[in-house]
């Protein structure tokens, strides 16, 4: 059941990201021309994309626990460190550059567009590099931002 959940999930996903548009990367490079034809319309998705969050976190983290699982998956790291950042240059990069970010590109790869293929070799590439990048413990990192 649980899988079966995590495929109706993911589908729904796809298919928001579909009709939203946000598998077209000429939509996403549009957003990010600020200085010229900018497209607005990603900054709704994403505003839209974070009130369903919010609400679905509330909703989700007020039980006791999942409905098939027997504890919630949250995320435990806290730490800002060199790694993380440049982890979030090259992604930055890459969406800029390509027009996607992973959840997009799975979407479109349906579509077999020789771009969405080359973007997701050099995804899976990247991930499989980023196994063998070291961790060095207590260097590089940025101290949390007071709350």
């Amino acid at each position: 059941m649980r899988s079966l959940i995590g495929l109706l999930s993911g589908l729904l996903f796809g298919a928001g990201l579909a009709i939203s548009g946000m598998i077209q990367p000429a939509k996403v490079l549009g957003f990010l021309d600020i200085a010229g034809a900018w497209d607005p319309s990603l900054a709704l998705v994403m505003a839209g994309a974070l009130a369903v969050t919010f609400a679905g976190y509330r909703l989700a983290l007020g039980r006791p626990q999942p409905l098939y699982d027997s504890r919630f998956h949250l995320p435990t790291a806290s730490r800002v460190d060199a790694r993380l950042l440049a982890g979030a240059a090259l992604f930055g990069l890459g969406w800029g550059l390509g027009g996607y970010c992973p959840g997009p590109a799975l979407a479109a790869a349906g579509g077999l567009s020789q771009g969405t293929l080359v973007f997701l070799a050099g995804l899976v590439a990247g991930t499989v590099a980023a196994r063998f990048v070291p961790t060095l413990p207590g260097r590089g990192a940025l101290p949390r931002p007071a709350r």
